[in-house]
């Protein structure tokens, strides 16, 4: 049964109640809040997850960030981009003047009032970047991080149109869904897996009566998926790279490594070129990559010598180690941590902040050592063609 925004469905003589959300309305709080009081169910579902539930609740989260063991962990990109949305959300609830996600607060509330038990039932925001990552390839993640930028620093009013989307979306989707129509890959892991990911956990909920509060967008698939078995563990886990990818990463640095011998063996002076055509390259383009960032000059000279070594290695990257030479160099005091949502709403304060600048030279540096890899190495094989 379906009235307005609210889908009664019975599985299994269970009763479960669909809350569409618009994530900007004070309607659809004070529409939660009046349904969980009156349904006093078993269990309450928010299209949350633990990452995410510990956003609303932990004001210090930024403060409590290990920013070395992010970069070590190869995890800059992620958290940088996990950072942006956060600001662009912060940016958009000041454009509209409301707090987003009160639906889910209230939500979360009202469970404690009826005592009925709390289910976050989102997959974690990490696993869906994750999962995004691992879909798109590098062209596709450096227009990601870069519309992304150009989000957050985008002067636009919202329309009337715009405002009817935002309520009727998640702030995650919407941030993303543009970029989507760009990159169809997007759509599956931040759309549609979420959607079964979210029937599966309202349908494992316990109790014969649950209320779930979800944005208005994915009601219709969880509709359809809720009918469905899903399996959680596919669902969340972190695609390894293909096989395919694995040897091609390794198939790269070693073919480099036999141009250059198999050069010295016929010509010594353009086996020597081959090689400072290797540092020159993937030295300077990482530099230049750490300079964009405004690198202490440390940190832009240890992106130049760590580049040639780290690029004939797939399990090394010369971003982090630019990235550890920066934030021990610069390290980023408690303030900078706790003004990293606000810093990052400016170009200013994008590269003045410790915290953003040392995440912007550990991606910069890794996309300058890339390029340089690609150029260098076709001039290798240029000069092993012209030494026959």
């Amino acid at each position: 049964m379906s009235k307005g925004n609210v889908h009664e469905i019975d599985i299994d003589d269970r009763k479960i109640i669909l809350v569409g959300t618009a994530h900007v309305s004070k309607h659809s709080v004070d529409e939660v809040k009046e349904i969980i009081e009156r349904e006093q169910p078993d269990t309450v579902c928010v299209e949350l997850c633990k990452s995410r539930y510990d956003s609303i609740y932990d004001k210090d989260r930024w403060a409590n960030m290990d920013i070395v063991k992010i970069v070590k962990d190869g995890k800059a990109l992620l958290f940088l981009i996990n950072l942006i949305l956060s600001a662009y959300q912060k940016k958009m609830s000041k454009q509209l003047g409301v707090q987003p996600g009160q639906e889910m607060i209230q939500g979360i509330e009202s469970a404690k009032e009826v005592d009925a038990e709390l289910v976050l039932a989102d997959r974690n925001i990490d696993i869906t970047f994750k999962r995004i990552l691992a879909s798109i390839s590098l062209w596709d993640k450096i227009k990601l991080l870069f519309q992304l930028i150009y989000s957050i620093f985008k002067d636009e009013k919202i329309t009337e149109e715009d405002l009817d989307k935002i309520k009727s979306e998640d702030m995650l989707d919407s941030a993303l869904k543009e970029m989507s129509e760009s990159m169809p890959k997007l759509k599956v892991p931040l759309v549609d897996e979420r959607d079964r990911y979210l029937a599966q956990k309202i349908k494992e909920a316990p109790g014969d009566k649950i209320v779930a509060i979800l944005g208005a967008a994915h009601v219709p698939g969880i509709k359809e998926e809720i009918k469905n078995d899903n399996d959680l563990e596919k669902l969340t886990k972190v695609p390894d790279k293909s096989k395919k990818m694995k040897i091609i990463s390794w198939t790269i640095p070693v073919a480099i490594i036999l141009f250059i011998a198999s050069t010295f063996t016929i010509n010594k002076d353009m086996g020597t070129q081959q090689i400072m055509s290797w540092i020159l390259w993937n030295g300077s383009l990482s530099a230049i990559g750490a300079v964009l960032a405004l690198a202490h000059p440390l940190s832009i000279v240890t992106a130049f010598l760590a580049a040639p070594i780290s690029s004939l290695n797939p399990l090394l990257a010369a971003g982090w180690f630019a990235g550890l030479a920066e934030v021990l160099i610069r390290k980023p005091s408690v303030k900078e941590f706790q003004n990293l949502t606000d810093d990052i709403l400016s170009l200013k304060g994008f590269w003045r902040n410790k915290v953003t600048r040392t995440l912007l030279v550990v991606v910069l540096v890794n996309l300058g050592s890339v390029l340089g890899t690609m150029i260098s190495g076709t001039d290798i094989v240029r000069m092993f063609i012209h030494s026959l």
